[in-house]
């Protein structure tokens, strides 16, 4: 079966202002997110208010777009950046790393529970109840754009991307099932189960970071990278194993200070 035909430009202004399904699709993830943290605000000690989750978010959507643009030109163009640094501002042109993104996000909460004075990972624990289904909003984002077309396969609902002739997984749809309601549901089962500070957000880096090694599988490595260490580790892999195991820290090993 053939890719869908779509348009990623969603809406276009007088022909000469266009708007993208991509920028749309982080538009709504910031949306959902915003939603999330405003129905579970109640659960923290003191209670959010409007006005600290509305900082949250614009924390969270600066830390998104540094962090993960910085993320991708330094984990998957380190060389093209070396070469021409001046890629690192060409937006336009693609690319944006989700562990860059959580690096920046992690900064700007770390700076935001400094200047508020809140533990940092009752900060962080609030949080990340509010990122999957941003996160499959992402990749919801990238199917619409035709990204990350996965390995050759002959399931029966692979897909034949523009410019190919195989058929694929569409692993950007793997992904945003995993990343989305699947890491969703782990989260919330885990924040019903304990109240411990930084739970939560070991939960949050274990789930994510076991989903996304094993999609990793579906999805074909980044052409100029290739496989990365033993023959099948790709670089998103690699990114993940330190998140699995920290997030293992903080679920069963550390204790409130």
């Amino acid at each position: 079966m053939r890719y869908p035909d779509i348009d990623p430009i969603a809406l276009s202004l007088f022909g000469q202002v266009n708007i993208h399904w991509y920028a749309i699709s982080y538009l709504l993830a910031f949306f959902l997110c915003w939603q999330i943290l405003k129905a579970t605000r109640g659960n923290g000690d003191p209670i959010w208010t409007d006005q600290q989750i509305s900082d949250l978010l614009s924390v969270g959507m600066l830390g998104v777009i540094l962090g993960g643009r910085i993320g991708y030109v330094l984990f998957y163009g380190f060389e093209s950046f070396l070469n021409n640094p001046l890629i690192l501002f060409k937006i336009w042109q693609g690319g944006m790393s989700f562990h860059g993104g959580m690096l920046g996000v992690i900064v700007g909460l770390w700076v935001y529970a400094k200047q508020t004075r809140r533990p940092f990972f009752a900060v962080t624990d609030f949080v990340v109840l509010g990122v999957p289904l941003g996160l499959a909003c992402g990749r919801i984002g990238n199917f619409i754009n035709a990204e990350l077309p996965g390995r050759i396969t002959e399931v029966p609902w692979g897909l034949i991307y523009p410019g190919d002739f195989v058929t694929r997984h569409p692993s950007s749809l793997y992904q945003m099932l995993a990343e989305g309601p699947l890491l969703l549901g782990f989260v919330w089962l885990v924040s019903r189960r304990t109240s411990r500070v930084g739970a939560l957000s070991g939960a949050f880096l274990f789930g994510y970071g076991c989903l996304r090694f094993c999609t990793e599988f579906f999805r074909l490595p980044d052409a100029h990278m290739g496989f990365m260490a033993f023959g099948w580790m790709t670089q998103g892999q690699i990114l993940c194993i330190p998140m699995i195991l920290f997030g293992l820290y903080l679920m069963l090993i550390r204790r409130p200070a």
